[in-house]
């Protein structure tokens, strides 16, 4: 989670919601990425999305079947999904996003019977953390 707090500084940096994601398999870091929606003007650029392309590219496969996604936030019901599709093996994540989270609030994605694969779900890691960057940023845009 160190490393997806990384990458979520530096989105904040760039303007972007200060999230990042991390993608590990076998013990070894083979995604980073960080939100780019702003500096991309792209809606769906968001850290998780990014990083599983990335994770696709390095393993030559669209199914991350043996690898595990770390992010600062719930994922949104569109990243969730595509953790989904993905087949990520779990899902670690800081903090809860009471609002827009897909997972445990909001869409809920895994829990319906239409989503073919269900990450393991590890919420609340560094959560204090990750919440508190959330916070500052959108502190300092008002």
């Amino acid at each position: 989670m160190f490393r997806a707090l990384e990458a979520a500084f530096q989105a904040g940096g760039n303007g972007d919601v200060p999230v990042g994601a991390v993608i590990v398999k076998d013990g070894k870091i083979i995604a980073t990425a960080s939100n780019r929606v702003e500096r991309d003007t792209d809606p769906t650029a968001h850290a998780e999305l990014l990083a599983i392309r990335q994770a696709s590219k390095a393993l030559g496969d669209v199914r991350l079947v043996d690898c595990d996604l770390y992010v600062t936030l719930e994922p949104c019901a569109m990243c969730a999904q595509a953790l989904a599709h993905a087949r990520v093996r779990r899902l670690y994540f800081g903090a809860y996003d009471p609002k827009g989270g897909g997972v445990e609030h909001g869409a809920k994605i895994f829990d319906h019977s239409t989503c073919h694969h269900k990450p393991e779900v590890y919420g609340g890691i560094e959560e204090e953390k990750c919440t508190v960057l959330l916070k500052t940023f959108f502190q300092k845009l008002r």
